[in-house]
């Protein structure tokens, strides 16, 4: 058995040291995007890599793609928010407009709609709806994100919130406590990067 597969057992519950590692770092990653720090974006890229390889070894095809995709996003948004634009200020948080709410919802619709069908034709994902579900609400989130809308939190809060339930039906438990960790921060976020909002709009 080697360190990649090797199991540690917590009561009834059993994890490996590589999911230790990714919630670690996932854990960290999110809350440094609550506090709007560019820290999330390294610790993120440590998190994407890592899940790619779980969410493969689960047949989560399609959340093994969209980490791939989160990183790299994660250096585009790592770019994005150190850049200065003109006037040599940073990029803010701002809210999308009604046209822009409206393309990030077709977006979801046909990436789900495509993911599902490669997913359902080509792989043995035994969740390939839920999977092509979520997968297609973080792609929009992370762009979101990598822009710094506001908007970005409530795709998180809804994908990880159904994550929390498919990881545990995989028996990704602590993957699955870690979406629930997931869930609160975002809360937080959302209502934090609020305050900021209204802060900078007066």
């Amino acid at each position: 058995m080697t360190f990649l597969n090797y199991l540690i057992e917590f009561g009834p519950v059993q994890t490996t040291p590589v999911e230790l590692i990714a919630v670690f770092f996932g854990l960290i990653c999110v809350w440094s995007m609550k506090k709007e720090s560019i820290l999330a974006f390294p610790f993120g890229i440590i998190n994407v890599l890592i899940y790619a390889y779980i969410c493969f070894s689960a047949k989560l095809y399609a959340y093994a793609g969209i980490n791939l995709f989160y990183f790299v996003m994660s250096g585009y948004g790592w770019y994005n928010w150190v850049r200065k634009g003109e006037g040599d200020e940073k990029i803010g948080i701002t809210e999308c407009s009604k046209k822009e709410r409206i393309g990030n919802s077709i977006a979801i619709l046909v990436f789900f709609v495509v993911l599902w069908i490669v997913l359902k034709k080509f792989t043995d994902s035994i969740v390939p709806a839920w999977d092509a579900a979520t997968t297609a609400i973080y792609i929009v989130g992370m762009w979101l994100l990598a822009r710094k809308k506001i908007e970005n939190w409530i795709l998180w809060i809804i994908g990880d919130f159904v994550s929390i339930f498919l990881f545990a039906y995989e028996k990704l438990y602590f993957s699955s406590f870690q979406f629930l960790v997931f869930t609160i921060i975002a809360v937080l976020g959302y209502r934090e990067w609020k305050t900021k909002l209204m802060k900078n709009e007066k």
